[in-house]
């Protein structure tokens, strides 16, 4: 038994020092490159660009539905500006006509989910947010209340939206 506890004892001994080397291995660096930069998007200043509507049935939410429509329109190359409310359902996009089509629209917001429908594409010389006042406003707006006068721009002088709440 003495035998066997002092063999025990060496062969644990040697194999502390064998295993304990006092070498320091260097870690091995390894140089990864990452695009981290992010392709800024050229605008044509010569392009012609036109601007279309469109309502998107299917969102349920402000942030998770309508903010990613948006996000993905606007990453689209060409168009140069893209808003969609929710309250209205509605999209708004201002793209060049030689790189976007409708149906390039309809299918990046078919790409986000397959549950959101465009319905009623239209080309627009200007979006209903912007409507400009005019006799046709003026008719309009004096005779309806504080909460269904039409939107005008912010440089309007027309009485009807000067009273505009």
């Amino acid at each position: 038994m003495k035998y066997l506890k002092f063999i025990l004892m060496l062969v644990l001994t040697a194999t502390f020092f064998v295993s304990c080397k006092n070498e320091t291995k260097q870690p091995e660096v390894k140089t990864v490159e990452v695009a981290t930069a992010k392709s800024e998007k050229t605008l044509d200043p010569n392009a012609t660009y036109a601007k279309a509507e469109f309502t998107i049935d299917g969102m349920t939410c402000a942030l998770g539905c309508a903010a990613q429509i948006q996000k993905k329109i606007a990453k689209m190359d060409g168009v140069k500006s893209a808003k969609v409310d929710f309250d209205k359902k509605l999209a708004m996009v201002e793209y060049d006509n030689a790189k976007v089509t409708p149906t390039s629209l309809t299918e990046a917001v078919a790409t986000v989910s397959n549950t959101y429908k465009v319905n009623n594409m239209k080309t627009v010389d200007a979006f209903s947010s912007e409507k400009t006042c005019g006799e046709d406003c003026k008719k309009a707006c004096c005779t309806k209340t504080e909460g269904e006068k039409m939107a005008c721009k912010p440089d309007c002088k027309m009485a009807c939206c000067a009273k505009k709440a």
